[in-house]
């Protein structure tokens, strides 16, 4: 497929548009990732006027992936804590 042929999707950060290639089964979720990112960076600009774009961006990847990462150790230790519950009910049914 040549790039003229792929689906694009149109979004905007910062107020400013960009076209993304994009999997049409897949441009719901990326317009959901890009809103999340548009305010996140709406959030760091309105707190520091000056700052420039790429800052901004970068300021927001950080948090993003901050966020990301404490959700993923809060899954492991859900995980944990289940797979102990699952062994102590296992000792439990089997005695």
């Amino acid at each position: 497929m040549t790039d003229a042929q792929r689906p694009t999707i149109d979004i905007t950060l910062l107020d400013r548009q960009y076209t993304i290639a994009c999997p049409e089964d897949k441009q719901d979720q990326l317009d959901r990732a890009a809103h999340y990112l548009d305010r996140a960076m709406q959030g760091i600009h309105a707190q520091r006027k000056g700052m420039d774009r790429e800052r901004i961006a970068i300021m927001s990847a950080l948090n993003i992936a901050n966020e990301l990462l404490e959700v993923l150790d809060e899954r492991r230790a859900s995980e944990q804590n289940l797979t102990e519950l699952t062994e102590r009910l296992d000792r439990v049914l089997t005695k």
